[in-house]
């Protein structure tokens, strides 16, 4: 049985994720970003990562007001100052890793729910035949959609900045966010096997699905995860070239 208590914080903690994304996409759409897709990826970060994820917005990625165009160099540098090179430092990884997370995000969502709504593709893929659990089926369904959404933002990312075609554009996405992704995925995987197996079936004695806000509380957490995987990732990723660092 869930907790009155664990039922309200998960409330809480999904409705300080929807306000925060209200907030910075009017934010982004005041003060559009250099990179377009951003306006996309900032709000849709804050609905696992909340206040973290404004207040890195708010202190690396928020663009100029229209009227300070002629500070935009002062506030480049600033934003990039730390430690590491500009491009390796915390703030640019962390942002490269979200936008990366914002399609795993959107995929995961958008999977989960048409599985809540069809559950019959968890058999069509395999069901219990194949997996014993439904909860991997629907593994298979969000990887399917986070890496199509993870490319898409990454194409609209990097063909942009480098001048690229569709053709040469999708390979260097696909080379951009393969690694990333796995290795997102398999953070926030790890975590929801655990919240299912362990915090809910052994101390809780019960199971929640999509219909449930503590099962989406539980992927906010899963998506930190997410995120404390993919960092490294990342960080080698620009590191090399493969990405270009935020």
């Amino acid at each position: 049985m869930i907790p009155p208590w664990l039922h309200t914080a998960s409330l809480v903690s999904l409705g300080l994720g929807a306000v925060c994304a209200v907030l910075l996409l009017v934010d982004c759409l005041r003060r559009p970003p250099h990179m377009a897709i951003m306006i996309l990826v900032w709000p849709i970060c804050c609905l696992f990562g909340s206040l973290a994820v404004v207040w890195l917005y708010w202190t690396h990625g928020r663009a100029p007001a229209p009227s300070d165009h002629g500070d935009h160099e002062h506030q480049h540098h600033h934003h990039h100052h730390g430690s590491g090179s500009p491009k390796t430092g915390f703030a640019s990884v962390a942002t490269d890793t979200l936008h990366c997370g914002s399609g795993c995000t959107l995929g995961d969502v958008c999977g989960e729910t048409l599985l809540l709504f069809v559950p019959q593709i968890a058999v069509w893929i395999g069901f219990p035949a194949l997996s014993c659990d439904r909860m991997f089926a629907g593994w298979i369904v969000d990887t399917v959609f986070a890496y199509g959404f993870g490319i898409l933002f990454q194409f609209f990312a990097i063909a942009p900045m480098r001048g690229l075609g569709l053709r040469d554009g999708l390979v260097a996405a696909i080379k951009a966010d393969t690694l990333s992704l796995l290795s997102w995925q398999a953070g926030m995987f790890a975590f929801m096997a655990f919240a299912h197996y362990v915090l809910f079936e052994r101390l809780l004695g019960t199971r929640v699905s999509a219909d449930s806000p503590v099962f989406w509380f539980a992927m906010q957490a899963a998506m930190l995860c997410g995120f404390a995987t993919a960092f490294p990732m990342n960080r080698w990723l620009i590191g090399v070239g493969l990405k270009d660092g935020m």
